[in-house]
């Protein structure tokens, strides 16, 4: 993310990336997402070409914050317009009313991936989870699969995994295990603990892609899990650091409006833009060119 910060001066003001937005104005939108090379790149495919074309202006905030997303609409203090989040939790969100229903006619919907189309969001990026590797603080050694991962013999230093990830963890341990891919559902639990057991004490958790970027490239858990856009992004400036595509698990983010939001208006034409085929386009060239 998987497919993610920036300082965005407008002339409403500026903000930083985690602080609170104290200026704005009733055209003024709101996107939030996970920083770094990520929004980076939506900046450049969606954002930039949104404010072109209407005139209205995209302040950007984050990373995104499941709590003070709830928060924001439990006090009705929205400040949020449209917000990429994980899939499983639009899902979770949407049950719970934290969502803006979606006029999906103004989206296009028929031009959607019905996996990633609901009433109350539409798709964002696709990705996967992929092993990420520093060869150089390994030894020159290349590990293939995740039982790679589990080896901490062969392949000795920390090792990192997404702290909130669903899917993720739970499927690499059962799959470094020997379960057959088609065989991992209903996850055998007590077989998955089990397994990471092995390697507790060398597991460095990351909350975030900058965080996980940050482990790869120094070297400081030199093998893991992670999205493979960040993994890309490092690889631009770090030959040395490569992945294994072998039994990735792919995810996909989305993006909803916030119950609540002061521009939902605003916000159904940026989703609109920004799920369209040729924005989609922009935004996977640049996070992985080829």
């Amino acid at each position: 993310m998987g497919i993610r910060r920036l300082l965005f001066t407008g002339a409403a003001g500026f903000i930083l990336f985690g602080t609170t937005l104290t200026t704005s104005s009733a055209r003024d939108m709101v996107f939030t997402s996970w920083g770094g090379t990520t929004e980076d790149a939506q900046k450049k495919a969606w954002v930039e070409p949104f404010q072109k074309a209407t005139g209205l202006t995209v302040k950007l905030d984050g990373p995104t914050d499941y709590g003070k997303l709830k928060a924001m609409v439990d006090s009705g203090n929205v400040e949020w317009d449209v917000v990429d989040v994980e899939g499983d939790f639009a899902v979770a969100a949407a049950k719970q009313g934290l969502l803006e229903p979606l006029d999906l006619t103004a989206i296009n919907k028929g031009e959607l991936d019905p996996r990633f189309a609901s009433d109350h969001y539409v798709g964002s990026f696709y990705y996967s989870f992929v092993l990420g590797y520093n060869k150089d603080a390994l030894g020159g050694k290349e590990p293939k699969t995740w039982s790679d991962l589990f080896d901490t013999k062969g392949f000795p230093g920390k090792r990192t995994f997404y702290k909130w990830s669903a899917p993720g963890v739970l499927e690499i341990a059962l799959l470094a295990d020997g379960v057959a891919p088609d065989k991992l559902y209903p996850l055998d639990l007590d077989r998955a603990f089990k397994k990471l057991d092995t390697i507790k004490s060398d597991i460095v958790w990351w909350s975030g892609g900058a965080q996980s970027q940050q482990l790869l490239a120094s070297g400081e858990a030199p093998i893991g899990a992670f999205w493979n856009g960040r993994v890309f992004a490092v690889q631009k400036d770090e030959p040395g650091v490569g992945l294994s595509w072998n039994q990735n698990l792919t995810a996909a983010d989305v993006l909803v409006v916030p119950k609540g939001a002061k521009n939902k208006d605003e916000a159904i034409k940026f989703l609109a833009q920004a799920t369209s085929a040729k924005s989609q386009a922009e935004l996977a060239n640049i996070i992985s060119p080829s």
